[in-house]
């Protein structure tokens, strides 16, 4: 095997690497997303109920 070849396959194999890497970092992203969206929704519909549950305790 030449150096071309061999620097051809190295280029290929930290390439492949980096694809992987940037998709474990989308996949997480997408997890804190999705996350950070729930917690969202909560508050709101916390935000949201309190004056009720409030005004139901008078």
């Amino acid at each position: 095997m030449g150096i071309r070849e061999q620097f051809q396959d190295k280029a290929k194999e930290l390439a492949e690497r980096a694809g992987a890497a940037a998709q474990e970092q989308q996949d997480e992203g997408s997890q804190r997303a999705a996350q950070v969206s729930e917690r969202a929704k909560e508050r709101a519909r916390a935000a949201f109920d309190q004056p009720y549950e409030e005004a139901s305790e008078r």
